[in-house]
């Protein structure tokens, strides 16, 4: 072993040359030493590209957010219940856009925001589905509820009855006092019996116009249908006959059990050469298409006069039917009862007796004539009683 003292030197990693130890001032060895510097930005990171790119990416995902809020909040409220107190009628007419009715419901305060409901209905896809007509919106609808309810179409319905036995001068006065109809009456009035009798069930803003076609379309199929299953072997020209011998039929009687028994007797007479006799057909002949007045009775003279509807006086039918039949009377006259009664007279209780002779016949007048005169004579006292008590 060496007793050499030994250098100040260190020694690093075997095989490496040694370090001289350089020796610090105090002022050195408490100044801070310098951190490890950052990397350096590649080239890449500074390209304007990038850095717009960047900015770009920024936007859109605001901008998704932001429109993923609107979406949030809008359909919240599409949803929530709307600002209606109370339930309210709206009319939107044909060819309405749905602009027009989403400014139309927030003017009638039905809507909160019209913009939300038109943007609604869009994505819904329901832009070409909102139908015309007249809605019950309820208190508290919706912008759905009321979108979903003018897409259904279940719009306010309107009726009009016309009964069976009205002229087309009658039906065609309620048609044209109907408030929830629009637009103008024909010039000129249907054909007698060419109106369906019937319930009609409309929207409001339908025409008078279309009403009366779709009345006239309806008799049409029901006289058609009715005439294809008649009996063979009536003595009647051609269809108009038919539905002029039902309107005679249906201004005889209202009873549904006797409707078929009347269109016998009538068509017995005919197939007899024998006149139809109807009262009906007088009144038609002197009042026409207003009728007769309640309180006009029907006199001897009445009889007597000729008009082109007197079956009194004429041979066979007259040249219009004098009435609307309804399908009862149409269908007693293609199938009527069978049986050989020529007459039938009123029986005093609003029905008829009816009867295969004159003789049979005339007793049954003589007897109505007796109750009438009773009936009469009762009300003639009680009229009496009433101005003895004043």
């Amino acid at each position: 072993m060496s007793t050499e003292p030994a250098n100040e030197t260190t020694f690093g990693n075997r095989g490496e040359a040694p370090k001289p130890i350089v020796p610090k001032s105090a002022s050195e060895a408490l100044r801070p030493e310098e951190g490890t510097p950052p990397p350096r930005r590649s080239q890449g990171s500074r390209n304007q590209f990038v850095v717009f790119m960047n900015f770009v990416m920024s936007t859109v995902i605001f901008v998704v957010l932001v429109a993923g809020l609107a979406v949030y909040l809008g359909k919240r409220e599409f949803d929530s219940p709307g600002p209606a107190q109370s339930t309210e009628m709206v009319l939107v007419k044909p060819a309405t856009g749905v602009s027009e009715i989403a400014l139309m419901l927030e003017r009638r305060n039905l809507v909160s925001d019209r913009h939300v409901f038109r943007l609604g209905v869009r994505a819904a896809g329901a832009d070409n589905a909102l139908k015309a007509g007249e809605y019950e919106i309820k208190a508290g609808a919706s912008m759905r509820d009321i979108m979903d309810l003018l897409v259904s179409g279940r719009s306010v319905l309107y009726s009009l009855t016309i009964p069976e036995g009205l002229t087309v001068s009658q039906a065609f006065d309620r048609i044209a006092k109907h408030e929830a109809l629009t637009g103008e009456m024909p010039a000129e009035l249907s054909p007698e019996g060419a109106l369906i009798a019937d319930t009609q069930r409309f929207t409001r803003g339908t025409t008078r116009a279309e009403l009366i076609e779709k009345m006239t379309a309806d008799q049409q199929s029901l006289v058609e249908e009715t005439w294809q299953r008649r009996v063979e072997g009536l003595p009647l020209k051609n269809i108009d006959e038919f539905v002029t011998l039902a309107s005679i039929v249906e201004k005889e009687t209202g009873r549904a059990d006797e409707r078929s028994r009347v269109a016998a007797v009538f068509i017995n007479r005919l197939k007899r050469g024998m006149r139809l006799q109807s009262d009906p057909t007088i009144i038609y002949g002197l009042f026409g298409g207003e009728g007769k007045p309640a309180d006009r009775p029907i006199y001897r003279s009445d009889i007597d006069k000729p008009t082109p509807y007197n079956t009194y006086l004429i041979d066979g039918l007259p040249p219009t039917p004098i009435a609307t039949p309804g399908r009862a009377a149409l269908e007693a006259v293609a199938n009527p009862s069978t049986t050989d009664e020529l007459y039938f007279v009123a029986d005093g209780t609003g029905g008829h007796v009816f009867a295969k002779t004159l003789d049979e016949h005339n007793e049954n007048v003589a007897r109505w004539r007796a109750i009438e005169k009773k009936k009469r004579d009762e009300a003639g006292e009680a009229g009496q009683d009433e101005n003895g008590s004043n």
